[in-house]
């Protein structure tokens, strides 16, 4: 672009979109067995839970739960899942965080002062409509995470079974299940993350502590500060 150096073309929003889903899956690959000690821990304690199928294990704790599943179930059971949670973060935090600059730009009409309403009008919008896409990723995850891998029990055999046999045996919605609180959850958080970041950033552009445009995108995406 004419009068633009190459460092100051703003990023579009496919790079954004792209970048935040790219980012997302690469935390999501490091913490993945950290979410899946989480559902476990969770969930232990139902009546008919599938991981008491496991000879009775117990879960105590964070590592615990980690040690106990490496030690029953093997190593690769911490990434149960880890499909349907890449599928998850890449349309996930793809609307949550990379489209978050366009949609306040549609709420200000184009302005560059945008008011605190418009920003938690983008963010819980942003927020919820990336829940919107995405549960079904999000519940094919949690029902991975969930099953266990030992006793032979396994009611999903892959991916794309795990859609197929959710939609045939629980209808078409059974893959938006908790979709409204996951809805309220998200835009609240979505909010409080991104208009958090957004006033800050503002703040320290106005106090001249630092300069150049650094949309929230940019903590996702390393060179775009």
């Amino acid at each position: 672009m004419v009068g633009f150096k190459a460092t100051d073309v703003p990023p579009t929003a496919t790079v954004k979109f792209l970048g935040a889903g790219t980012a997302a899956c690469i935390a999501d690959l490091i913490t993945f067995p950290l979410d899946t000690a989480k559902v476990r821990l969770q969930i232990q304690g139902e009546s008919q839970g599938l991981v008491r199928t496991t000879a009775g294990a117990q879960y105590r704790g964070v590592l615990g739960t980690i040690l106990t599943m490496v030690r029953t179930e093997g190593p690769r059971s911490l990434y149960n899942g880890l499909v349907a949670g890449l599928q998850r973060q890449m349309s996930f935090a793809s609307v949550r965080i990379g489209l978050y600059d366009s949609v306040k730009q549609f709420y200000t009409k184009g302005s560059e002062h945008a008011s605190i309403g418009s920003r938690l009008l983008a963010g819980s919008t942003t927020g919820a409509l990336a829940v919107a896409v995405a549960q079904p990723t999000d519940v094919v995850k949690v029902r991975f995470q969930a099953q266990a891998r030992a006793g032979g029990g396994q009611r999903y055999q892959s991916t794309i079974n795990a859609y197929k046999t959710i939609a045939r045996e629980e209808g078409f919605g059974g893959l938006w299940k908790g979709t409204s609180p996951n809805v309220a959850r998200n835009a609240i958080v979505n909010c409080a993350e991104l208009v958090t970041y957004d006033l800050i950033k503002d703040a320290l552009l106005t106090a001249n502590l630092m300069t150049g445009s650094c949309p929230p995108f940019s903590a996702w995406v390393p060179g775009t500060w």
